[in-house]
């Protein structure tokens, strides 16, 4: 909870993962040649409106018409399954072994586990050609987004104009003879290693993930926890985070049903503290009015989910919390681009706690 007073059938082959410090000035990663989606016979091709640079499919509309029908399913659904999920690692792509970014991270997930994959590493289906394996025939593959910015000069068609305005499009810097660039979204789809034959046994090998102890799995958020070195106080009825005291509020642990729940809870409440002016300064309210605080819970559930699969915490509940879909799903289904901006939200919360983990007991740092 976030008490905030103060804060508002044929395969296809396009995209790529990208790696998180490979991103241009604009924040969007740039997309390697091999893996266009305008090399080789990609999707605008196959639309018949490349050559006015047209998007054949509402891309943005298409994810998140698939996040809200993961949401429709029920909180006890769509919590086990992205943590049993995230659990097996973040997808992440079997011959760069970049990982996978945003929304497209659910989407995988949620294919990996409705199929019952065991590994969340994925290929294009040219990747896979490359080598010298083969999709097999009839398998379908996971549509997922690919964004990229485009320059368009004063005069050009309208109708190159492929993205509207929000948090996650903003303007390029005009310049002279320019216009504001847009954030162009192109579909690709990807084939996890289950869909296909014949593949070398090193990249099979990316795949098995080793079973996580619940023991390592607690200590390792209390790791997290202590890494932050967040303000915790215990004794309240509910678990809270208070902006204007910078503080997490949580219940004694043991009025938690579990180690693995007080986590799970701990962590939830840390995603909504990495939001603070003085972090991550995450602010809704000029975008989402009434449904900022909403919009708040949906990035700390997506961060928290990436968390816990981090950890290993595959049966966690985060106790104490009211439902808040029916919000989240009045906001995805009045904008296309919400589910884009929340998870790139979790996941630069998920990073930031991440990158102050504390070390194993014993471990030493390295030069």
């Amino acid at each position: 909870m976030h008490a905030n007073s103060t804060t508002s059938a044929t395969p296809r082959d396009a995209g790529s993962p990208h790696s998180p410090g490979n991103l241009s000035a604009t924040g969007v990663p740039p997309v390697p040649p091999e893996d266009s989606p305008k090399a080789g016979g990609g999707v605008a091709e196959s639309a018949g409106t490349a050559a006015r640079g047209r998007d054949p499919m509402d891309v943005r509309q298409i994810v998140t018409d698939r996040i809200i029908a993961m949401l429709e399913k029920g909180g006890s659904v769509f919590r086990e399954r992205w943590v049993r999920a995230a659990a097996r690692g973040v997808p992440r792509n079997g011959k760069t072994g970049m990982p996978y970014r945003g929304a497209n991270v659910l989407l995988l997930w949620e294919a990996a586990i409705e199929a019952g994959y065991a590994s969340n590493v994925w290929l294009t289906y040219r990747q896979a050609q490359s080598l010298g394996a083969q999709v097999r025939q009839g398998e379908r593959g996971v549509l997922c987004a690919h964004f990229e910015r485009r320059a368009r000069a004063r005069g050009g068609d309208a109708d190159d104009v492929l993205s509207e305005g929000g948090v996650d499009e903003e303007p390029l810097a005009a310049s002279s003879g320019a216009r504001a660039g847009v954030l162009l979204c192109r579909p690709f789809w990807l084939f996890n290693l289950a869909q296909i034959d014949g593949l070398p046994l090193e990249v099979v090998d990316q795949g098995i993930a080793p079973p996580v102890g619940s023991q390592e799995s607690v200590e390792r958020a209390m790791r997290l926890l202590g890494g932050c070195n967040a303000t915790i106080r215990h004794g309240f009825d509910q678990a809270a985070y208070l902006p204007a005291l910078d503080e997490i509020r949580l219940p004694w642990p043991r009025q938690f049903t579990s180690a693995e729940a007080q986590c799970a809870t701990a962590l939830h409440e840390l995603v909504h503290w990495t939001g603070h002016p003085e972090r991550l300064n995450r602010r809704f309210g000029r975008r989402f009015g009434d449904a900022a605080y909403a919009f708040e819970e949906l990035v700390a559930e997506l961060g928290s989910a990436f968390l816990l699969g981090h950890c290993g915490l595959v049966d966690a509940t985060v106790e104490g919390h009211a439902a808040y879909i029916d919000a989240w799903l009045r906001v995805l289904r009045a904008d296309r681009t919400a589910i884009f901006t929340a998870a790139r939200l979790a996941e630069e919360a998920f990073a930031y706690i991440v990158a102050r983990e504390m070390p194993k007991l014993g471990e030493t740092a390295t030069d």
